[in-house]
C-alpha cells in the first residue's frame, strides 16, 4: 500500500476532523501563495496565478461544505497543497 493510499484511507476514516484542518491549511497556503504572487506586481500573469490559487482553494472548500465523498475532498486537498506550494516556491525565487 502506497503512502498516498494510506493517507487517503486515514483521511476517510477521520473525515470530520481532517476536513476542518484541511480547510485551514488550504486557505492559509492559498493566502500565502497570493501574497507572494502579488509581491511581484499585478500584471496579467500574476492575476492568472491568483485566479488559479483562488479557484483550487474554493473548489476544495466547496467540496467540504457540500459534503462530497472523502476521496474527492482528499484529492482536491492534495491538489490545493501542491499548486499553492509550487506558486509560493516559484514566486519566492
Amino acid at each position: 500500500m502506497t503512502l498516498y493510499a494510506k493517507l487517503n484511507e486515514e483521511f476517510s476514516h477521520n473525515f470530520l476532523g481532517y476536513s476542518a484542518l484541511a480547510m485551514i491549511v488550504s486557505t492559509s497556503l492559498g493566502g500565502i501563495a497570493i501574497m507572494t504572487t502579488l509581491m511581484h506586481g499585478h500584471a496579467a500573469l500574476q492575476m492568472f496565478m491568483v485566479f488559479i490559487s483562488v479557484a483550487i482553494c474554493s473548489a476544495h472548500n466547496a467540496s467540504i461544505l457540500t459534503v462530497q465523498k472523502p476521496s474527492v475532498v482528499f484529492h482536491l486537498f492534495t491538489a490545493s497543497v501542491l499548486i499553492n506550494t509550487l506558486l509560493i516556491i516559484g514566486n519566492s525565487i
